[in-house]
């Protein structure tokens, strides 16, 4: 018979791992705050907050870019 491993919840909410992703991209983050958002950040929560700040990020710099262009 398999033993399964129990399923660790995660406690922080979408809004924190935004906040904690934002922060990663600044590349600014305190070691104690980078393990607790290890422990408690949902992965899936990581990735799709990450995935919408580059998506966002992108946005802004194409922004900039055909503001500058044309004038």
């Amino acid at each position: 018979m398999e033993q399964h491993e129990p399923v660790v919840k995660r406690k922080a909410s979408f809004l924190a791992t935004v906040k904690a992703v934002l922060w990663s991209f600044f590349g600014i983050r305190k070691r104690a705050d980078y393990e607790k958002d290890a422990a408690q950040l949902n992965p899936v929560h990581v990735l799709i907050a990450g995935v919408i700040g580059a998506v966002l990020f992108i946005l802004i710099l194409l922004t900039i870019v055909h503001f500058v262009v044309a004038k």
